[in-house]
């Protein structure tokens, strides 16, 4: 592929991120010739989904720490030439840190897997910093999605066959970590669980299935476990480009099934919609009216500023408290629609914050969420499918070593490549984790705080255990960050059978362990047996855990970095946020920068009235690559018939 690649395109972009891959889309959507390269083995960067086993060999790549620049690549200084300048790139991801695993699961002696006997020595562990020899980098590729894998034949990763496949690459992770050092806090190594819901019959108590670490091994590949935990807004900015674009197409959607809040100890459901709130048993009838009233006033309330004028000034906390609400109602509309910290937040961004949530009821379903099947890293993939289609050409494991600028007119003229070939462009798109230390030498970065759980139960059991539940638990020192928790279930395509999975996220102070472990220790508990007599008492079992601090380049603007040519722009990584407007807003003003004439994400033409040079008429179907997009549209009947969620449309 290297040795048949262009050495001129009209746009590079480094990064296959959110940002960079709606950019590269747009651009190729716009006419552009677009190379779109990225050092990893995978799609998506730090909005990547890996399984299991693929979110191992993550971890090892980073705890490795190597200067993955070096081996292999060819020396670029012979090719930058006396009139021009490198601006070298960074060489090794610095944006993950303080990563710890932590394994509950008990391990069965009996297995399978004959790995599991060395684990079974120490079922609560941490990953340590120093490992055994990377996986090959094929494993990787191997355990993200295909990007031209159209989202109705992804069920077939739930398959039995799929299955051997990922054990052997899981088991070679198990055997290196069996060396990691022991936590402090012990764990007896049964477990028995519950993982089903509790029938209402006359029948004995249902068994508790044992959940072990070598079943979540062997099911590896149903886990499809994101880096950033994100949510898309039904009325978002995300959502339209989506539908916009067409770009939807290539995914499906799940809603989020309902908001929960937590309160003096105990998870409680909120009411949204006017039926919720009528039909909410936790609420009184006064109540039910004040937070309609309440409701019906924020859809509007720029209309009535002398409702809020005066406490502009004031945090929405304090306002609320005007409003005659009950302190029950109080916490419901702070921390669950609005979602925001007593402290930061203003009553502006309060009022506007609750007339997103409201605005955003009823699209799609009952609540203002939605998330794709298969993980967050889905939707980078869409957008880059959507490049390729338009022309796009695209390289994974392909690093760059320097851009090239002309001294005299401070423009980036090219990159140069591991292989040590100059590609020429008109236009540079970089994410940021690429620039060097000495380019981001004036650059303050903020943190995020992520923790990613494998449990056994809802937080919130229900009578169906397909829930996906969004869940902010409000600091507990004054001045702090709110923890938001999203659980997903099996039916999203993102964990196996009778577990779910669990997103912390919150901005860092400390470490991720630091930050979010009191809110672990408060809703879970670590995966051991208990008597059935007492499931209804017993929280959720915890069964694997990881943390670790990601990040977060948001607020970084562009006079910061150090030295960028005119040409050159820079895409941040993910926000602390819920959903992914930064993302968004950032593609779309790059683009209108680079290409101010340009329509941004303009819907992809019908293809029955696309026409082809020296044909009087659409090609047959016969094979030939430029009817991609008309395979695409017919493909999309099939995909409804078997899809598992469903496609956005207006």
């Amino acid at each position: 592929m290297a040795n048949s690649l262009p050495t001129e395109f009209d746009v590079v972009v480094i990064g296959t991120g959110l940002p960079e891959s709606i950019l590269a889309a747009a651009c190729s959507r716009s006419g552009q010739r677009v190379l779109h390269l990225d050092s990893r083995s995978y799609y998506g960067g730090n909005w990547a989904s890996f399984s299991f086993s693929g979110l191992l060999s993550w971890l090892k790549e980073y705890q490795q720490n190597s200067d993955i620049g070096e081996e292999g690549s060819t020396a670029w200084q012979d090719l930058v030439y006396e009139t021009e300048e490198a601006i070298t790139l960074c060489r090794k991801d610095e944006t993950i840190q303080h990563t710890e695993v932590f394994c509950y699961a008990s391990q069965d002696v009996n297995d399978n897997v004959e790995e599991t006997d060395v684990l079974q020595k120490s079922p609560s562990w941490v990953a340590s910093s120093t490992l055994i020899k990377p996986l090959d980098s094929a494993c990787l590729s191997e355990e993200t999605h295909p990007l031209y894998v159209s989202s109705y034949e992804m069920p077939a990763k739930d398959t039995t066959k799929n299955n051997g496949e990922v054990t052997d690459a899981a088991e070679t992770l198990v055997k290196e970590y069996c060396r990691y050092k022991t936590y402090k806090h012990t764990v007896s190594d049964g477990a028995k669980d519950e993982t089903r819901p509790i029938l209402e019959d006359n029948s004995d108590p249902p068994k508790r299935n044992r959940i072990t670490y070598s079943q979540i091994v062997k099911e590896g590949r149903k886990f499809n476990i994101d880096l950033v935990s994100k949510l898309l807004y039904s009325q978002g900015l995300l959502v339209d480009l989506l539908i916009k674009s067409n770009v939807s197409r290539y995914a499906e959607f799940k809603n989020v099934t309902r908001i929960l809040a937590f309160r003096e100890g105990k998870v409680e459901q909120v009411p949204c919609s006017r039926a919720d709130i009528f039909n909410s048993k936790e609420l009184t009838m006064v109540e039910k009216r004040m937070l309609m009233k309440f409701l019906t006033f924020c859809l509007d309330y720029e209309q009535h500023p002398d409702e809020y004028q005066a406490f502009v000034q004031s945090s929405f906390s304090e306002y609320l408290k005007t409003k005659k609400l009950t302190p029950n109602l109080q916490h419901f509309v702070l921390h669950s629609i609005a979602m925001m910290s007593e402290s930061p937040c203003t009553t502006i961004d309060g009022l506007k914050a609750t007339k997103n949530f409201l605005q955003c009821l009823g699209r799609f379903g009952n609540t203002p969420f939605l998330l794709p099947l298969y993980g967050q890293g889905e939707i980078p993939q869409c957008f880059c499918r959507m490049c390729a289609v338009f022309g796009g050409v695209y390289c994974l494991r392909h690093k760059v070593q320097c851009l090239v600028v002309d001294k005299e007119s401070g423009r980036c003229k090219a990159i140069i490549d591991h292989f040590g070939r100059r590609i020429s462009a008109k236009y540079f798109i970089v994410e940021d984790s690429y620039l060097s230390e000495e380019t981001c030498l004036n650059v303050q970065y903020k943190q995020i705080s992520r923790a990613v759980l494998i449990t056994d139960q809802s937080v919130l059991k229900a009578e169906s255990d397909q829930q996906i539940s969004v869940l902010i638990v409000p600091p507990v020192e004054p001045g702090a960050c709110a923890i938001r928790i999203t659980e997903l279930c099996s039916s999203t395509m993102t964990c196996m059978k009778d577990t779910y999975l669990v997103h912390l996220t919150c901005s860092s102070s400390k470490t991720a362990r630091e930050d979010l472990e009191s809110v672990v220790k408060k809703l879970f508990t670590p995966y051991a047996e208990t008597e059935i007599d007492k499931e209804e008492l017993k929280k959720p079992g915890l069964l694997w855990a990881l943390y670790f601090n990601m990040r977060d380049s948001s607020g970084v603007s562009r006079s910061s970095y150090n030295g960028l040519p005119s040409n050159v722009y820079v895409c941040t990584g993910p926000d602390c946020g819920l959903g992914s407007e930064h993302a968004v807003k950032q593609a779309e003003t790059l683009f209108r920068e680079i290409f101010p004439s340009e329509e941004f994400c303009p819907p992809p033409p019908n293809p029955e009235d696309i026409f082809f040079e020296g044909d009087d008429k659409q090609p047959e179907p016969s094979g030939t690559s430029n009817i991609v997009m008309a395979k695409l549209e017919s493909s999309e009947g099939s995909k409804n018939l078997q899809s598992p969620g469903k496609h956005l449309q207006n």
